[in-house]
């Protein structure tokens, strides 16, 4: 190989190579030009003994990376990033306060019981989190689909609020719901961690980012209808399962007449106040030292508002009540219900974790980081395995928190570690402060939030120009999840997103390629005007591997595109053998037969060329060489231009045995027509398969594997020019 380049002028010039070798071939190169390097396996006695083997090294290695802390920690740059974690800390703090609160309403769980989970997870994320940004907590998403889970376990209906002990009731069913939501973390928790230490960190890939935005949206639609009733001021039954939005709407209109006028009007005013608050943040954020902490003075206003005006005795304003103060002392869950929620558990681990580490690997790749998918699923099933003894519900990142933290300077986990401790810090000491609270405040806050979500309904008219089968994937994901529930709704989505995965696999692009001159470089004959066909040469390539699902497509499509098909054209010759049979019968001559011969295989738009063989005279008797000239006519191959095909593997990233077979078939198959079928471009892991599968054997050999298309049409060029010469006929 030469590199033509001499001056300093051609080096900004193309640069061009040129090798000069002779046409490899699978049994050239595997017996001469590359050999294998030497091994001995190992037994499965040195295989365990080194995967336990303990060193000094390995201990610290594993130690390392389930505290990530400590990798960094040590090093901790405090100049550089103690005020920017301690703004964003103070900043996140402020807005997980209200978050906190209202997605407790979510949960369908007490408000205090959102603190806990607002503390705890974060304080044991700092330690095991491999992300520096996210902002571990409450989130809406999760939040519903545990509220959903508990309502349908713990139904209004058990706790009829009737008579005079409304409030011993309430609190009676508000201890049974924190019950199943506290059972059903802990099983969150122990299915994250069992996935994690089994390095299932890439379960997250089977949600697409279409399909967790169509789910998210739906979520957040969940989350609207599920509000409205607060918003309103008006008592209606909580729904969940099939068409529970649907349900819940209904419920909603026919309350209507009793909306409390004190409520909407205080839930209207912080809606416009926050929506304005948002717009000016995302307007000046270039500006602005810190976002505007709208939510924070949303409630402590209202509370003040609230608790001067007494809106809950003077005007029936419903507040949120007692807030206990102080931590309460671990419990183990109550596991007798455990078996009700294995299938909602599943379906919110994974949810949690896919929306956390995409969100985490967005953080990393912007400042130059790594994070581990194992470790974090690690990480967030110990954030809500430990918590659950503590009394909370289980948690992930939250994306509106995890871009304040972020944007206001933060480092590190530095920050959600101080935002956990200003959340600590109202539940020893100032939690009773937001007893006043309107639960129309909350409303507000958890409504205005879902703008972001809301905003992927955009994601339609860009998904429709650039793929239909992903805005399939995003369209089912919404509409299963908001008729048929969070929780049925994503195995729909999952199980539509791995149909569309078979469907392309059952649909790839199939072309034909040519060569482009003196270039060596093959495309599309349809595509692209420089590409021609070389003569008598058909190269296939199709877009995919070769498996039991799509291997008789292969073959089909390889007939349709190249215009050979062995069995219609064995079918055309025994349809003229009958017709030259009955010529005979009525005395024509075998000049007359040709005539006859050719003027069928127009008909039927074979495209050919008709060989003039030299005038013989006739000697022998019986008419035997009429029947030679006869059959030299009738010979398949004539029927058809093409003498060689060469399939192009090199799209082929795996291929099964059912796989293999075809391909056998199709070489002996084709062999029949004397069309000889080559293979280029196959990966030597490909090669390794199909000798595991003993593919090299009877038709296939070695000698039909070339490294490249270029090296295939030269043997085959190659090939009919020695079978052509005159010598050889």
């Amino acid at each position: 190989m030469e590199l033509d380049v001499s001056t300093a002028e051609e080096r900004c010039s193309t640069l061009v190579y040129r090798v000069e070798r002779p046409v490899f071939d699978e049994g050239y190169i595997s017996s001469r030009l590359l050999h294998r390097k030497e091994r001995t396996p190992k037994t499965a006695k040195q295989r365990v003994a080194e995967h336990f083997r303990c060193s000094s090294e390995r201990a610290k290695s594993v130690v390392l990376g389930l505290l990530p802390i400590l990798t960094w920690l040590p090093s901790y740059p405090v100049k550089e990033y103690l005020f920017g974690d301690v703004v964003s800390g103070l900043s996140t703090g402020v807005m997980q306060l209200p978050q906190g609160l209202a997605y407790a309403m979510l949960a369908a769980v007490p408000p205090v019981t959102g603190l806990y989970s607002s503390f705890y997870p974060v304080v044991l994320y700092t330690l095991f989190g491999t992300s520096r940004h996210i902002s571990i907590g409450t989130f809406a998403v999760i939040s519903l689909m545990i509220g959903g889970v508990v309502v349908r376990e713990v139904p209004d209906s058990m706790f009829p609020l009737n008579g005079t002990n409304i409030t011993e009731q309430v609190i009676s069913r508000d201890a049974k719901r924190v019950e199943v939501a506290v059972v059903l973390t802990t099983l969150v928790g122990i299915i994250q961690l069992v996935l994690g230490f089994l390095r299932f960190g890439f379960v997250a890939i089977y949600l697409s980012e279409p399909l967790v935005r169509g789910f998210t949206t739906a979520a957040a639609v969940h989350v609207f209808v599920s509000q409205l009733k607060y918003l309103l001021g008006v008592k209606t039954q909580r729904f969940s399962g099939l068409l529970s939005v649907v349900y819940s709407v209904i419920a909603v209109c026919r309350k209507i007449t009793d909306t409390n006028v004190a409520t909407l009007i205080v839930g209207l005013v912080c809606i416009v106040f926050l929506y304005g608050v948002k717009v000016v943040n995302e307007r000046f954020k270039n500006k602005l030292p810190i976002p505007i902490p709208g939510e924070i003075i949303v409630v402590i206003v209202s509370t003040g508002v609230s608790y001067g005006l007494s809106l809950f005795e003077n005007y029936s304003v419903a507040v949120v009540g007692e807030i206990p103060t102080g931590l309460l002392a671990p419990k183990l869950p109550d596991f007798s219900i455990l078996p009700n929620l294995l299938t909602d558990a599943i379906a919110i681990a994974i949810v949690g974790f896919s929306i956390g580490i995409s969100l985490a690997k967005i953080f990393a790749l912007k400042y130059g980081y790594s994070v581990d998918g194992n470790q974090e699923l690690i990480a967030l099933g110990l954030c809500n395995f430990i918590s659950s003894f503590f009394h909370t519900f289980a948690v992930t990142c939250s994306m509106s928190r995890s871009l304040v933290q972020e944007s206001t300077g933060g480092k590190t986990q530095i920050a959600g570690f101080l935002a956990s401790l200003l959340v600590l810090l109202v539940i020893v000491a100032i939690g009773f402060v937001f007893q006043p609270l309107p639960q129309t405040v909350l409303a507000a806050v958890i409504m205005v939030n879902l703008l972001g979500m809301f905003k992927q309904v955009r994601d339609i008219p860009a998904l429709w120009k650039t793929s239909k089968i992903e805005l399939a994937v995003w369209v089912v994901s919404f509409v299963a999840s908001v008729l048929l529930g969070l929780d049925y709704g994503l195995l729909v989505a999952m199980a539509f997103a791995i149909v569309t995965v078979i469907y392309r696999t059952q649909r790839p692009k199939s072309v034909v390629l040519g060569h482009v001159p003196d270039t060596g470089l093959y495309c599309d004959i349809d595509e692209y005007e420089e590409a021609t066909e070389c003569s008598g040469i058909k190269i296939f390539q199709l877009n995919s591997s070769i498996y039991f699902a799509n291997s008789e497509l292969y073959v089909s499509t390889l007939k349709e595109k190249t215009g050979v098909d062995p069995t219609r054209l064995l079918a055309e010759r025994k349809e003229q053998q009958k017709q030259m049979k009955k010529q005979r019968g009525t005395g024509q001559s075998s000049g007359q037969t040709r005539d006859a011969v050719a003027k069928l295989d127009m008909e039927l738009g074979v495209t050919h060329e008709l060989l003039e063989t030299q005038k013989q005279e006739v000697t022998q008797k019986n008419g035997q060489l009429e029947e030679m000239e006869e059959e030299e006519a009738l010979n398949p191959q004539l029927l058809c231009s093409t003498h060689s095909i060469i399939l192009d593997f090199t799209p082929v990233n795996f291929i099964d045995s059912v796989g293999a077979k075809a391909i056998k078939a199709v070489i002996k198959e084709f062999a029949v027509i004397n069309v000889k079928i080559v293979i280029a471009g196959c990966s030597r892991t490909l090669l390794s398969e199909l000798n595991t599968m003993q593919f090299f054997s009877g038709a296939a050999t070695p000698d039909l594997i070339f490294p490249t298309i270029h090296d295939a049409v030269l043997h085959c060029q190659q090939r009919e020019a020695l079978l052509n010469c005159p010598a050889n006929q």
